[in-house]
């Protein structure tokens, strides 16, 4: 499967879509609309402002597309949903682009606003839905086929985990999951399903088996007796971009929890992965990266004005560079200016502390002002880290932090951010206690992260940089 030349697909027939619909709706205005009102046939001329329409109206078509997240999962697909938020979309986009664009023209009667309006929808929605129903059945099939498909893991080896296995294998139109095989819960005991799957591992290996066979999805399949294992399983799985799956028991159903994607398919509770809804992820990348680019521009002559002091009052690099961990858990470099003599930690790592000789006083005034910070704008803008979000750590550290909170992990479901609100609380941890001092604001973000909170978080900062209340 290549998921971006699928997405380039639905970009290009979207974009086409817009284009199409648009250019008809031109015309519709040129030889309908225009001769009402001026009384006499109006000449068909494509003019400047009919091609500047032509490239901005699908643009902001597919902007508009990727906020409300509808490139998102592109092969997981339902054709009677995506007729729904194809309508959905078009109902508000095309609105939008009337009283923008559309309300301003003089016309002879009120009636034509209400014709120029649902002429635009009904061309919109239908070439729109027309060219995504074509890519969307074309997937559908290829997953009906089993030419497409996605690797799955069972994690459970009893009865329960063969019957799904069964289920889902033999049923006549399946859901696109191609089975690795399984992880042993009891200390790879082998179970029922070795003559069915291989044994891959027990839960020690999870993450190791996820990383090597491209794990898509996962079906947690345990008895009652094993439901203490959820916990860690789900610390693993939640940490990955994959969809996880539960086998409901009999309290699930008539708790009416069990939710089903298609009607061929076995009864399974989604344990959802995603934090946000897709538009509110959406909008929240665009922010970071237009935020960061508009503060990279605005901040120039002070990332001059650093540099030249920083070089000029102490030996060693203006930019220092370390690793951390980033979502999902994996490594990427992030950069500072350097608030510290050169080779302040040769003798191993250790975190800064309130009267630490190793910062210099240039980095101080830095980082009582957080202006040390703002070369991770250029993180943010690739993609490393998000401006609102826990604070990167060292492996070094989240070691020691695991040790005594095993759930600090589920914080690398999450982009690392500039600013967090444990760091509004607390500010540089200055050993693994303040660490885990910090970390209760970091889990109540993770499981209430809204664009409102981000927005928050980012007041009082900008509030505590004025105060210089870094340390």
């Amino acid at each position: 499967m290549n998921k971006k030349k699928q997405v380039l697909k639905y970009l290009i027939f979207d974009f086409l879509a817009a284009a199409i619909s648009w250019t008809l709706f031109y015309i519709y205005r040129k030889e309908v609309i225009e001769p009402i009102k001026f009384g006499y046939d109006i000449p068909l001329e494509f003019t400047k402002q009919y091609f500047n329409g032509l490239l901005l109206i699908p643009s902001a078509w597919l902007l508009f597309y990727f906020i409300t997240g509808f490139y998102n999962n592109i092969y997981r697909r339902s054709r009677l949903l995506e007729l729904g938020q194809t309508l959905l979309t078009s109902l508000i986009g095309v609105t939008g682009i009337f009283f923008v664009l559309l309300l301003d023209d003089t016309v002879y009667s009120y009636k034509n606003y209400y014709q120029l309006y649902f002429n635009l929808l009904i061309l919109h929605f239908s070439f729109t839905y027309f060219f995504r129903l074509l890519l969307t059945s074309q997937t559908i099939r290829k997953i009906h086929k089993r030419k497409i498909g996605f690797n799955t893991l069972i994690i459970g080896n009893n009865e329960k985990a063969v019957k799904i296995f069964h289920e889902m294998n033999t049923q006549p139109r399946p859901a696109g999951n191609k089975f690795c095989g399984y992880i042993s819960v009891e200390n790879n005991h082998k179970g029922l399903l070795d003559q069915h799957l291989p044994l891959l591992g027990s839960i020690p290996d999870l993450e190791r088996v996820i990383q090597e066979n491209n794990i898509e999805e996962v079906i947690i399949a345990l008895e009652t007796d094993q439901h203490d294992k959820i916990s860690e399983i789900l610390t693993i799985v939640e940490n990955r971009d994959i969809i996880t799956w539960g086998i409901p028991d009999l309290y699930d159903f008539l708790s009416g929890m069990v939710k089903i994607n298609t009607i061929y398919s076995s009864p399974l509770i989604k344990i959802s992965n995603g934090l946000m809804p897709a538009w509110q992820e959406n909008a929240k990348r665009l922010i970071d990266v237009a935020g960061s680019v508009l503060a990279m521009v605005i901040l120039i002559p002070v990332y001059i004005t650093l540099a030249i002091v920083i070089k000029a009052t102490s030996k060693g690099p203006v930019i220092y560079c370390q690793e951390r961990a980033g979502k999902f858990g994996k490594p990427f470099t992030i950069y500072k200016f350097r608030s510290m003599y050169d080779d302040s930690e040769k003798n191993g790592p250790a975190l800064s502390s309130k009267d630490d000789e190793r910062i210099t006083p240039v980095g101080k005034f830095m980082r009582k002002t957080h202006l040390d910070e703002i070369p991770q704008f250029y993180n943010v803008i690739i993609g490393d880290m998000s401006l609102v979000g826990p604070r990167p750590e060292r492996y070094y550290y989240i070691e020691q932090i695991v040790k005594k909170a095993p759930h600090y992990k589920l914080l690398h479901k999450l982009r690392p951010g500039i600013t967090s609100w444990g760091q509004v609380k607390y500010g540089y941890a200055s050993n693994v206690d303040e660490m885990l001092e910090r970390l209760p604001y970091d889990m109540i973000y993770l499981k209430n992260i809204s664009l409102y909170l981000d927005f928050k978080i980012l007041i009082y900062t900008m509030i505590n940089v004025f105060h210089g209340k870094g340390k």
